[in-house]
């Protein structure tokens, strides 16, 4: 798969989730929920502003470049994630979000 192609990077994502439900389900006995997927959501947008103030040397903790990577990468997935539950279609509201902004600058 190319690691270029959205609908791809959808998939895969998608696919990943499924096998972290069955091991939610292995090892608790049911998935998350929606509200629990949103809390890990922002749980890793927390430490990507923590990484990037290490990056930036604003937070005493070298050598953070390849986590900050890792949870920017992360964040993505999360948002795919939320969206295909919530029944919303990422790509729409991508479009949609720049859409509307570009139209707002461009006033």
């Amino acid at each position: 798969m190319s690691k270029n192609n959205l609908d791809d990077m959808i998939n895969r994502s998608l696919e990943l989730r499924k096998k972290y439900h069955e091991l939610e389900v292995q090892h608790h006995g049911s998935k998350w929920t929606v509200e629990e997927d949103a809390l890990a959501f922002l749980t890793d947008a927390g430490l990507v502003d923590r990484y990037t103030m290490a990056q930036q040397q604003r937070w005493p903790k070298a050598g953070t470049d390849a986590e900050l990577k890792h949870k920017l990468g992360e964040n993505i997935w999360w948002l795919i994630v939320l969206a295909n539950r919530m029944d919303i279609d990422i790509k729409d509201a991508l479009d949609h979000f720049l859409t509307k902004t570009e139209n707002l600058i461009n006033k």
